[in-house]
């Protein structure tokens, strides 16, 4: 299975001491196939209405995703890029436990395409009230292979158009207590947002965090602009403020 591999350019980490005044907001930046991609979404974060402070963990930062580390944090954000899910499975295996605990007490999981298909089960953290599937192999799908693309949506209500490469379609279970933000043009969840716990989940098959450089790379255009509100909604729809 693909899962995006897309180029960003975006600056790596965060520079100087904590903000104590900003929550904090952990972002995994270990091998998983796109050494910017998680810099990605902590320039969404960092530039929030509520901001945060962002750091990187997982294997090659320094930081450890153990529980004393995840116990500082409001926010853990499990980001797109990758291209072998079963070898990020092995480094993330050991701490699926610790990342369900910490959010049935009260954390915030994001995840984005790859981190989408992490939320789910086999392998995953099974954080969602039913699983995961890769839209491009749904029968009815509109994206019948790995391309990066501008897909259709409709986010509540309104259609608008998001940076998709191979993300997954969530299909919840039934009488499933989640939030679908937005749909893909067969009608299956693309964004969903559910409690698990004193927490919540927050997942997207396509990248509401694409900025204006993932779709110059790819000779894309995006009929909305580029615009980072629909990160922002899926944001604060996800976070459980503390």
């Amino acid at each position: 299975m693909a899962v995006a591999l897309l180029p960003v350019a975006c600056a790596r980490s965060d520079a100087g001491e904590p903000n104590v005044q900003l929550p904090l907001a952990l972002v995994y930046d270990g091998p998983q196939g796109c050494a910017d991609c998680a810099a990605a979404i902590g320039a969404v974060l960092r530039r929030a209405p509520r901001p945060f402070w962002v750091e990187y963990v997982g294997p090659g930062t320094g930081k450890p995703l153990t529980a004393a580390v995840l116990a500082g944090a409001q926010l853990y954000v499990q980001p797109g890029g990758g291209s072998d899910l079963e070898a990020t499975w092995r480094d993330l295996s050991g701490s699926a436990e610790t990342i369900r605990d910490w959010v049935r007490d009260g954390g915030s999981y994001l995840g984005v395409c790859f981190g989408g298909y992490l939320a789910g089960r086999d392998p995953g953290f099974d954080l969602l009230p039913g699983d995961t599937d890769g839209y491009i192999d749904a029968p009815d799908t509109t994206v019948p292979d790995a391309r990066d693309t501008v897909i259709p949506v409709d986010w509540r209500g309104t259609p608008r158009h998001m940076y998709f490469q191979d993300g997954p379609a969530f299909h919840l279970d039934r009488g499933a207590d989640a939030t679908v933000l937005a749909t893909y043009p067969n009608g299956s969840a693309a964004v969903v947002v559910a409690p698990y716990g004193k927490g919540r989940v927050g997942v997207s098959g396509p990248h509401p965090e694409a900025d204006e450089s993932w779709y110059a790379d790819k000779g894309l255009t995006n009929p909305d602009g580029v615009r980072w509100d629909l990160a922002f909604e899926l944001l604060e729809a996800t976070v459980a403020r503390r």
